[in-house]
């Protein structure tokens, strides 16, 4: 089961008032707050859930991920890994302004005066908490315009099984929608390893349309995950 969170609650203020994390109030300063009791607040009598960024949540069990990609691929075929793609896409150019707003209250910085690591772990480990998996980033070839993410325990992987192929297209979607924004300049984004393949977690490459592209290229012919990422560290690329 994963949580979806809506970035803003637009619902008029005669329906749902917002109310503030009861934890904020007992711990004003307070970060490390996202274990599954901490992070969201239940409302059973109204049957509403907020986390501690004030976001609505909804909780989506395996079947609604199940549903969703099997009537994806019944609609559009094999397109719909494009879909989920473009999904995570917009969730993440979205999520990265949301992101930006609430670590600037939070942290009283901005998200350019604080460590990068740092930065990027208060982002994911939101969700973590809502089921979303635990991560991993390598930036040890930032420098030279690309870097990984591994995923433990993807949501959808998990939910799909061995199916033999990628699966995570929402996750690619989600990385390159939410660094495009934060870094200002257009990425994308590949799953070159994924536990749907009968591998341990997901492996992710973020770089330019230009090195995904190859790298996508790869994989079609057969490269694993460690064939890719020997390739890009020798700066080889297709002609």
């Amino acid at each position: 089961m994963v949580a979806l969170s809506e970035n803003k609650i637009i619902t008029p203020a005669k329906e749902f008032k917002k109310v503030e994390h009861p934890l904020k109030h007992k711990y004003p300063k307070r970060n490390a707050h996202y274990s599954f009791t901490d992070y969201f607040h239940f409302e059973g009598d109204r049957g509403i859930v907020t986390d501690w960024n004030e976001s609505r949540n909804t909780f989506a069990s395996e079947d609604f991920i199940i549903g969703l990609i099997e009537g994806l691929e019944e609609e559009v075929g094999s397109a719909s890994a494009v879909v989920m793609y473009n999904i995570g896409y917009q969730w993440g150019m979205r999520d990265a302004k949301f992101f930006q707003q609430w670590f600037e209250q939070e942290y009283k910085k901005n998200i350019r005066e604080v460590n990068s690591v740092f930065m990027l772990e208060a982002w994911w480990w939101p969700f973590t908490a809502q089921g979303w998996g635990n991560w991993e980033v390598d930036m040890s070839e930032h420098k030279n315009g690309f870097m990984f993410v591994n995923i433990f325990d993807s949501a959808v992987a998990r939910t799909l099984g061995d199916v033999g192929k990628p699966v995570c297209h929402i996750y690619a979607g989600l990385f390159a929608g939410f660094f495009s924004d934060i870094v200002k300049k257009s990425l994308s984004c590949i799953e070159i390893q994924c536990y749907s393949m009968g591998e341990t977690y997901c492996k992710f490459l973020l770089s330019s349309k230009d090195r995904v592209d190859a790298a996508n290229f790869w994989h079609n012919e057969g490269a694993t995950a460690r064939d890719i990422e020997k390739r890009l560290r020798g700066g080889e690329l297709l002609r």
